[in-house]
């Protein structure tokens, strides 16, 4: 890999450590995380403190910068779905007590695909933790809306993709991709862990393009709640693609 290449992958990698549940890291902690000599991290803490994207705080901890928040205005200003799409899922959370997120795919830098988490519900969960709430990056095998979107754009994620439980890739994907596009709907259960399930759907645009799934993360015995729990997601969906102005024929 490139120097400059290098350099870059390693920021990014030191900024997405920071979350909602890792607001704050100190050096050594950091490295620990990272696998990386605190010599080597120190160096970049020090570039990424100097550009504004990270910030040092009180017995030399850091968290991340305001500049991000500047970064992230502008990225999701330029999201004109985002918005609307954002209410509908902490709607979603409060209404099932549930994690919920939005997901969409994208071009990765070797020209593949990934399924990313842009944005996921702060408050209305409870009960215990699920396998995903701090995933950027999703499996697109063993997730719901992974699934969703893969099979919603004719692709298929099931080459070379590792089993993260017995429940794994179970379903032969060429049938499974086929109930998924049918149904408007896709569904896991003890797929990435056992004990861990989900369900999505589609958000459209005003011409009925895929713009990203609408999904939740659940304990697998709230399963039963299936149908409700599709009912929720399909009107949030419904609301969000009305207010962008599509009109089913």
């Amino acid at each position: 890999m490139p120097r400059t290449l290098s350099t870059v992958d390693s920021a990014v990698r030191v900024l997405e450590a920071f979350d909602a549940d890792c607001t704050e890291w100190t050096l050594s902690e950091l490295a620990a995380h990272l696998g990386q000599p605190t010599s080597t991290l120190h160096e970049q803490l020090t570039t990424l403190t100097a550009s504004g994207l990270l910030v040092r705080v009180a017995r030399g901890r850091y968290r991340l910068g305001w500049r991000l928040l500047k970064l992230s205005s502008a990225l999701y200003g330029s999201v004109p779905w985002y918005a609307v799409a954002h209410d509908a899922m902490n709607a979603l959370a409060r209404g099932t007590h549930l994690l919920a997120f939005l997901c969409v795919l994208e071009r990765d830098g070797t020209g593949g695909n990934q399924v990313l988490c842009i944005a996921r519900s702060v408050q209305g969960r409870d009960g215990p933790s699920v396998v995903g709430e701090t995933q950027f990056v999703l499996p697109p095998h063993a997730s719901a809306s992974g699934k969703l979107l893969y099979a919603l754009h004719g692709l298929d994620p099931s080459e070379g993709a590792p089993r993260f439980t017995p429940r794994t890739l179970q379903t032969p994907w060429e049938a499974e991709a086929a109930a998924i596009q049918s149904a408007r709907l896709a569904i896991t259960r003890d797929e990435w862990e056992v004990g861990t399930s989900g369900l999505a759907v589609p958000l459209v645009g005003a011409e009925g393009q895929v713009l990203a799934a609408l999904g939740v993360s659940l304990p697998t015995p709230r399963l039963r709640e299936q149908e409700q729990l599709t009912r929720r997601l399909r009107d949030a969906a419904d609301e969000v693609a009305w207010a962008l102005g599509h009109r089913p024929g």
